[in-house]
C-alpha cells in the first residue's frame, strides 16, 4: 500500500480512536514536503483543527506523535499547520525491491472491458502540408492517447480531415491556371508541399485582385467577395456539392497527392489513427442532422434561405448551420461527424484536440447537439492548446511564412548529428545503428521540448534550445536512460545484477530518497495527466528525475559500493530509474536509445 494511503488511513483511525467525526476525505491532505524543510510527505493540518477543536501547533503535534507510531514514520516536525512527516528508509527499500523489474509500473490494468474515449487530433487541411502548429497538435494528441490508455481506456484515436470547402477549390482553381498540368512528381516535390504552393499562388493573385478593386473605389469587404478569383472559387464548390465530374476527379486527384505527403510526415513524427474520418463524407450527415432539426423546428430558416441555430435562451448568439446557397459551413459538418462517431463507437467521451481560438466553437457544438436532442452532447471536451511560434514570431499560412513540417524535422535530425559528432557522443557507432540513434535524439528534443509546456499555453520554440544535451530536454533525459543502460551493462559484466527482494536493512541518503520518491509518485502523475490531458506533468516529472539521478549517480557509487546490500538497492534504484524514464517517455511518444 503507498505511504499516502497508509497515512490517511491512520488518521482516519486517530477520529475514531478520540470518538471524533470522522473527517471527508477531502480534508485530508497529503503532499510533498518542500524542500526547505525536513520530511518526506506533508499532512495539510488546517481543514481537521475545527474537527479537533485545537490550535494548527496543537493539532499538529498530536497528529505526529500518533502517525509517528507507524512503522513506516521515523520522525515528524510542525511548522505553523503542517506536519511534516520522515519515512523509514526500510518503506522506501522495499518500495524499489517490488517495482524495480517492472515494465508496467503505473500503468492500469484493465480489469475488465474499459470504456471508449476518442481522441481527435491532427485535422489537416488539404490545401497545404502540415506546419509547426501542426506538429504541436499531433504531439499533443498522440500522447494524450497514449496517457489514457495507461488510465485504462480504450482509447480511439481519429483524425478528421479537412478536405473539402472553399480553400480546397482555391488549391483546385489555382492549379487550373497555373499548374502547367504538372504533379508533384513532375515537380519534384512532395505532394502535399506541391499543393499548398498552389493555394499560396491563389493567395498572392487574389490579393492583387482585391487591392485593384480597392484601388477603383470599392470597399474591401465587397472586394473580397467580387473579386474574379474568389467568384470563381465559389462557383467551383458549387459545382462541388453539386457533384460535378470534372471538379470531382480534379479534387480527387489533388487531395491523393496531398494525403501521400501528409503519410509520410506522420511517420516521420511517428503518429497513427484508428480512424480516419473525411468532411466530404461527414458533412452529408451534417445537412441531414440540420434538415431534420428544421423539420422539427429546433432550428430556423431565415427569408434568404440560411438556416440557424437560436442559442439565445443559453446566453449565446444565432449559429449558420446552412448558406443560403445550401452549402455547409464547419458546424455542419463537425454535427455529422460526432454523431457518426458515436454510432461507430458509442464513445463515453469525446476528446478534441484543437487550437484555443476554436474555444467558442466546441461549446456551441455541444450545445446545438443538446438542443437536436442527443443525450451525449454532454461527452465533447475540447483540449484546448496555446500558440506555438518561432522565436521570430507568427506563421502565416497564405503567405507560405510558415514552418514546413518535414523541414524541421529534417533539421531536428541533421542538427542532432552535428551535435552528437561535435561532443564524441557515439564515436564508436556507426552504420544504421548510429542514424537510428541520431533520428531518435532529434525527434526526441522536438517532441520533449514541445510537450513540456502545459498546453493550455502559448509557447515559442527554439530548435537550438531543444537539442540541448543540458537542463531540461529530450536528449538530457534520453542520455540519463543510456547512462543507466551502460551501467547494467557494466555490472553484467562484471557479474553483478541485482537480486531480487529487498536489500536489507540500510539507510539511504537524502539524494537516495529523492530519486526514490520521485518513483513513488510516477502513477499518480500518469493520473493527473489524463485528467488534465497535460503531458507536461508526465515530462516534468521526468526531468526532475533524471536530474535527480544524475546527482545520486555523481555522489555514489554504485558497481564500486563495498557493501553488498547498499549496492543491490542502489543496482535496483538505477534499473527502476531506468524503467520509468522509458516508460514516461514512451507516453509522450519518444523513443529511447540505449547508447549515447
Amino acid at each position: 500500500m503507498r505511504i499516502e494511503s497508509i497515512v490517511a488511513g491512520a488518521v482516519n483511525r486517530f477520529f475514531e480512536e478520540n470518538n471524533l467525526p470522522l473527517p471527508d476525505q477531502s480534508m485530508i491532505q497529503i503532499q510533498k514536503t518542500r524542500r526547505e524543510f525536513s520530511g518526506d510527505i506533508t499532512l495539510v493540518v488546517f481543514p481537521l483543527i475545527r474537527i479537533m477543536k485545537k490550535s494548527p501547533a496543537e493539532a499538529g503535534e498530536e497528529l505526529g506523535r500518533y502517525l509517528k507510531q507507524l512503522p513506516q514514520i521515523s520522525e515528524f516536525n510542525v511548522i505553523k499547520g503542517f506536519l511534516n512527516l520522515l519515512i523509514e528508509s526500510s518503506y522506501w527499500t522495499r518500495f524499489v525491491s517490488e517495482i524495480y523489474s517492472k515494465d508496467n509500473y503505473g500503468i492500469s490494468e484493465k480489469s475488465g472491458p474499459a470504456d471508449t474515449v476518442l481522441v481527435e487530433f491532427s485535422s489537416p487541411n488539404t490545401n497545404k502540408p502540415l506546419h509547426l502548429g501542426h506538429i504541436r497538435n499531433n504531439l499533443l494528441g498522440y500522447s494524450i492517447s497514449l496517457i489514457l490508455e495507461a488510465n485504462g481506456f480504450d482509447v480511439k484515436k481519429v483524425n478528421l480531415v479537412n478536405d473539402r470547402g472553399i480553400h480546397i477549390c482555391k488549391t483546385m482553381l489555382a492549379w487550373e491556371k497555373w499548374g502547367d498540368d504538372k504533379s508533384p512528381a513532375d515537380a519534384g516535390m512532395k505532394g502535399d508541399h506541391f499543393v499548398g504552393k498552389m493555394y499560396v499562388l491563389f493567395e498572392n493573385a487574389y490579393r492583387k485582385e482585391v487591392d485593384e478593386l480597392v484601388a477603383g473605389g470599392m470597399s474591401v469587404e465587397q472586394a473580397r467577395i467580387d473579386a474574379p478569383l474568389m467568384v470563381e472559387a465559389r462557383e467551383m464548390l458549387r459545382k462541388w456539392e453539386g457533384g460535378d465530374p470534372g471538379v470531382y476527379r480534379l479534387w480527387e486527384k489533388m487531395n491523393g497527392w496531398v494525403y501521400e505527403g501528409f503519410d509520410v510526415t506522420y511517420r516521420k513524427l511517428g503518429v497513427s489513427f484508428d480512424r480516419i474520418y473525411y468532411e466530404s463524407d461527414t458533412y452529408h450527415t451534417g445537412k441531414e442532422i440540420v434538415e431534420e432539426g428544421l423539420a422539427k423546428g429546433i432550428l430556423k430558416k431565415k427569408e434568404d434561405g440560411s438556416v440557424w441555430a437560436d442559442l439565445t435562451d443559453r446566453g449565446l448568439d444565432e449559429k449558420l448551420l446552412l448558406r443560403s446557397d445550401g452549402t455547409s459551413v464547419y458546424m455542419t459538418q463537425d454535427l455529422g461527424t460526432a454523431v457518426m462517431r458515436q454510432k461507430d463507437f458509442n464513445a463515453g467521451k469525446m476528446y478534441y484536440v484543437v487550437g484555443n481560438e476554436q474555444d467558442y466553437h466546441f461549446r456551441v457544438l455541444s450545445l446545438i447537439l443538446d438542443e437536436l436532442g442527443y443525450e451525449w452532447a454532454g461527452s465533447l471536451h475540447h483540449i484546448s492548446y496555446g500558440m506555438v511560434e518561432l522565436p521570430s514570431g507568427k506563421m502565416k499560412s497564405r503567405e507560405g511564412k510558415v514552418v514546413d513540417a518535414d523541414n524541421l524535422i529534417d533539421e531536428m535530425i541533421e542538427t542532432s548529428g552535428r551535435l552528437s559528432a561535435e561532443l564524441g557522443k557515439l564515436d564508436g557507432v556507426s552504420g544504421e545503428e548510429k542514424e537510428d540513434i541520431i533520428r531518435k535524439i532529434g525527434m526526441g528534443a522536438l517532441k520533449y521540448f514541445i510537450l513540456k509546456v502545459d498546453p493550455k499555453k502559448n509557447m515559442v520554440f527554439n530548435p537550438e534550445e531543444s537539442i540541448d544535451f543540458n537542463g531540461n530536454t529530450g536528449p538530457f533525459i534520453q542520455y540519463t536512460h543510456a547512462r543507466i543502460c551502460s551501467l547494467m551493462n557494466k555490472a553484467g559484466e562484471h557479474g553483478i545484477t541485482p537480486e531480487r527482494g529487498e536489500s536489507g536493512i540500510i539507510t539511504l541518503t537524502g539524494k537516495e530518497v529523492r530519486v526514490v520518491s520521485l518513483l513513488h509518485d510516477f502513477p499518480d502523475v500518469i493520473t493527473e495527466a489524463g485528467k488534465n490531458s497535460s503531458p507536461a506533468l508526465i515530462a516534468n516529472l521526468l526531468y526532475d528525475l533524471a536530474r535527480e539521478y544524475n546527482q545520486f549517480y555523481h555522489d555514489h557509487p554504485v558497481i564500486r559500493e563495498n557493501d553488498d546490500r547498499v549496492r543491490n538497492f542502489r543496482l535496483q534504484l538505477s534499473l527502476a530509474t531506468g524503467n520509468v524514464i522509458r516508460m514516461g517517455m514512451g507516453l509522450l511518444g519518444i523513443e529511447m536509445p540505449e547508447k549515447m
